[in-house]
């Protein structure tokens, strides 16, 4: 039912993905949402952001943040981290997407996403044919239109969560 809205994998936070082992398997660009993915809403980079997109580049990563906020809010973290960026990208929409894979010079199938929102994050990179991680919130503290987004995600988990318990299972 809820399928299409289902990331390709879940974990509780960015920092906690196993970015190598992406590599070996041939990913060689990464998209990702900024607010509530890397850092609380609205914050600066940190220098965890900053040692995380340091490792990236290090290994051979392009990177490319898309958010749908403004540009002075995604311009002045990108700088911090060294990422190009598309500001205002239109997310659930595949068009931001599918712009950042262009100017980091990569290809739907070497390139995933990684965010925190099903709605905006996930439907967006699944549309685009991207390879999607969803992570938890950095910080509880959000907009109140997310908020009220967070309530139908909680459904759409509960049923990705027994999907997977399922999976399991079955093997």
């Amino acid at each position: 039912m809820f399928e299409s809205l289902y990331p390709d994998k879940y974990l509780k936070s960015t920092y906690d993905i196993n970015f190598e082992q992406l590599y070996e398997r041939g990913f060689r660009g990464i998209l990702f949402d900024i607010d509530n993915t890397l850092v609380p809403h609205g914050a600066p980079a940190d220098a965890r952001a900053i040692q995380l997109f340091e490792r990236l580049h290090g290994m051979g990563f392009e990177t490319c943040l898309i958010s749908n906020n403004r540009e002075p809010r995604v311009k002045s973290f990108c700088e911090q981290v060294h990422s190009r960026y598309i500001y205002k990208a239109g997310k659930p929409l595949p068009k931001g997407y599918l712009e950042g894979i262009r100017r980091m010079g990569t290809k739907t199938d070497n390139t995933f996403f990684v965010g925190d929102q099903i709605f905006t994050d996930v439907l967006g990179a699944k549309r685009a044919g991207l390879y999607t991680i969803m992570v938890s919130p950095v910080h509880p503290k959000e907009e109140i239109q997310i908020v009220l987004k967070r309530y139908l995600e909680k459904i759409v988990l509960h049923f990705y969560f027994r999907t997977l318990k399922k999976k399991r299972v079955e093997k």
